[in-house]
């Protein structure tokens, strides 16, 4: 099993401090985002200039200043969710049952306190969640629901899992009211789009010595067997091409890289950079495809120095690395396919945040019991310690 604590390479760090300047969210979101402490993103930023350009505090006196900036930041989150509350209970056209059906769907905080906060009566509140009168408003709250779930999920979301989530967080939810209000919306899941042919699928690679060694074993835990792949990126200045390693059991992509070509230099790097975030056991199943990048020395040399077992698709048979086709299905349906890049450099940031922050962290999976895949091996993880124990 996985040690829990990760390492983070100096690109990771970059990209991380990259974001935090460009996104509109505070640095407590990026952080929280990115799944990690907003402590250790202000401890990256202090070492990274916006353009990813090392930097140094040159006295304690800016050290402290940036603490300042940073407890300030976090005072002004609170303040900015007072602010907002506030707000609400001075709309003077809020009808108060609309204010009991924003207290209901933030349960989170205590019915008693909200109520104080919306200057409402308690006892009213709790009578008219037990009447339930009101079908109209529940319908809004209910098709809020589903807007915020479809909005979460960039239009990812289709009637399936958006069902599949309302029922996980204890809604009743019929696929026929769903879709009716999802129409009523106008609320559209992104489209499939053509299936990406492999870039690397070479046809030299016909001979022995090619094993497939997942074909007829059963895939059980994290970090048995982990895929590989490589797709092209479509920008104005050319090509960019996406390395990236994914687990197959819980999703997870363990590394991703990005260069102006795809030479196995690409996929040593992404290799690398997914042993030291994830420590991966000795063992692991390193499949692809049998792409000249991932049958050269260099690549070869790599998983034996880990000592992963080496495990490639039978040719002409992609399906044999669906993993990592599905992912890249996935990720320009749902993002490059929607984005017009410039440079190689936005490419990199926008799928950087897309992998780390979104797929990773945020986006559920019907075959993850509606869970994202950081989310799920957490779950995992902690169920297989209490087996230790």
């Amino acid at each position: 099993m996985s040690n829990n604590r990760q390492q983070y390479d100096e690109e990771f760090k970059k990209n991380a401090v990259r974001l935090s300047y460009a996104s509109s969210k505070t640095v407590k979101e990026v952080a929280d985002d990115l799944g990690v402490s907003v402590s250790l993103l202000y401890r990256w930023r202090k070492r990274y200039t916006p353009q990813g350009d090392k930097t140094k505090y040159a006295t304690m006196e800016e050290e402290n200043r940036a603490l300042r900036l940073e407890v300030a930041e976090l005072h002004m989150e609170r303040d900015m969710l007072k602010k907002a509350a506030g707000l609400l209970c001075k709309e003077s056209k809020v009808k108060i049952t609309v204010k009991y059906a924003f207290m209901d769907e933030h349960p989170e905080y205590a019915a008693a306190t909200w109520a104080k906060m919306l200057k409402i009566s308690l006892s009213g509140y709790y009578a008219w969640r037990n009447r339930r009168e009101e079908r109209e408003i529940a319908d809004q709250v209910y098709k809020e629901r589903i807007r915020k779930l479809f909005e979460d999920s960039r239009g990812a979301y289709g009637v399936d899992r958006i069902c599949g989530l309302l029922r996980k967080h204890g809604y009743k939810a019929s696929y026929g009211r769903v879709k009716r209000y999802m129409e009523e919306m106008g609320l559209v899941s992104i489209h499939r789009r053509r299936r990406q042919r492999s870039l690397t699928d070479s046809r030299k690679s016909r001979g022995e010595g090619y094993p497939n060694l997942v074909r007829d074993i059963k895939i059980t835990e994290p970090f048995q067997v982990i895929s590989s792949d490589i797709s092209y990126i479509r920008t104005d200045e050319g090509f960019g091409y996406i390395c990236q390693i994914r687990d197959v059991v819980s999703n997870i992509v363990l590394a991703e890289r990005m260069a102006d070509n795809m030479r196995s230099e690409l996929v040593v790097n992404t290799i690398k950079q997914a042993q030291k975030r994830w420590h991966l056991p000795e063992g692991t199943i390193f499949h692809s495809d049998r792409g000249s990048q991932y049958t050269s020395e260099a690549v070869i040399n790599i998983l034996k120095k880990f000592k992963f077992r080496q495990s490639f698709s039978r040719v002409g048979m992609p399906g044999d690395n669906s993993w990592s086709e599905s992912f890249f299905a996935n990720l320009k349906k749902e993002r490059v396919h929607w984005w017009h890049f410039k440079t190689i450099d936005e490419a990199r940031q926008v799928l950087f945040e897309y992998i780390e922050v979104f797929y990773n962290r945020q986006r559920v999976q019907k075959r993850l019991n509606y869970l994202s895949p950081v989310q799920w091996l957490k779950q995992w993880q902690k169920h297989a310690s209490h087996l230790v124990a």
